[in-house]
């Protein structure tokens, strides 16, 4: 019984519809028979009357529907086989309750001559087809969109799987890279070392609490890059630059991505003091991240970082990071999110 009174909860705006379209089907067809309007012209009774048929025409559909369709592909052909059969079984039971109600008050003589007959079976068949055309549509669009939503659903967990996945390489990836520069600042400068270590401890736990969300503010992701050139200074000194210029500070960035750019631009290329490498943040409509190149020779590297952080932003929004590259300058543009 609950489960009944839930489908009718469920389900009240189309059954209400219905009940609507019979309502004013019953008003048409006594004012088009009695060419008159008086107050039996608006009682409800024959349109509650349509709504209980109708109801039983969705279980008839319904059973068939169960039957036959099986599959979640959408077939033409098995939803005429469902309609068809549900109608004729439809105006069937329609016919027997007209005859077992004639039967009881013994007016079958006049409910069931030729005339009356024909006018009754068509009556059933034409209301079969309307209300039975009504649910398979809304059945169809309901099913469509539970489907639908399935799909985002899964599309969302397979994009937040690959996003997790992707993280968890970018981590040990930033963590690799610094502890190098670690070992290799230990060797030429212990005091260095100590500074390098206390402003990398500090940083590292902003790259954990990053691991955990999807996006994070441009301004928090600019005092990040900030603190984070600060490491890249302590091995090479002034052979690095880093000029931001923001004009917008609304949006949303993936985390890390500031950092990664100012990483690859690092490692791909040579800067000293009097041929600095210049890295520029301009942000505006879009993110720009650029820098002058000078090449390092020998430099192999698989380049899965910024493949992985170019997939992550394929799957968060509908602009994709964009990279340019000529023989003097590295570009990367990237969609600043908008989240509501």
């Amino acid at each position: 019984m609950k489960n009944i009174i839930f489908k009718i909860y469920q389900n009240r705006y189309f059954l209400l519809f219905i009940l609507l379209f019979a309502y004013v089907q019953s008003i048409y067809t006594r004012i088009s028979v009695r060419q008159k309007i008086n107050a039996y012209t608006f009682t409800p009774e024959a349109a509650i009357g349509s709504l209980c048929a109708a109801s039983l025409l969705f279980l008839v559909i319904l059973f068939f529907i169960k039957k036959w369709h099986r599959s979640d592909v959408f077939s033409n052909r098995v939803m005429l086989k469902i309609f068809a059969s549900s109608l004729i079984v439809y105006v069937l039971i329609m016919l027997l309750s007209s005859f077992i109600i004639a039967f009881t008050f013994n007016t079958i003589e006049r409910n069931f001559n030729q005339h009356t007959l024909f006018l009754s079976l068509f009556s059933d068949f034409l209301d079969g087809f309307i209300y039975g055309s009504f649910f398979l549509v809304y059945y169809y669009y309901r099913t469509n969109k539970k489907h639908h939503q399935q799909l985002a659903n899964y599309n969302q967990a397979l994009a937040e799987s690959r996003i997790n996945h992707l993280k968890t390489q970018l981590n040990p990836h930033f963590l690799f890279n610094n502890l190098n520069i670690l070992d290799q600042l230990i060797e030429e400068d212990k005091h260095k070392a100590s500074d390098f270590l206390n402003e990398f401890a500090e940083i590292y736990r902003y790259v954990l609490q990053a691991s955990d969300i999807k996006f994070i503010s441009i301004h928090s992701e600019l005092d990040f890059a900030e603190q984070y050139f600060k490491l890249i200074r302590h091995k090479y000194g002034n052979a690095y630059e880093l000029n931001i210029e923001n004009k917008n500070t609304n949006g949303f960035i993936i985390p890390l991505t500031l950092q990664l750019l100012i990483e690859n631009a690092v490692k791909h290329n040579l800067g000293t003091a009097e041929n600095q490498i210049v890295i520029n943040i301009h942000i505006n409509e879009k993110i720009l991240v650029s820098n002058n190149t000078n090449l390092k020779r020998n430099n192999k590297t698989s380049g899965k970082a910024l493949s992985n952080l170019k997939e992550q932003y394929k799957l968060l929004t509908r602009e994709p990071m964009k990279i340019q590259q000529n023989e003097n300058l590295f570009i990367v543009a990237i969609p600043i999110i908008q989240t509501t």
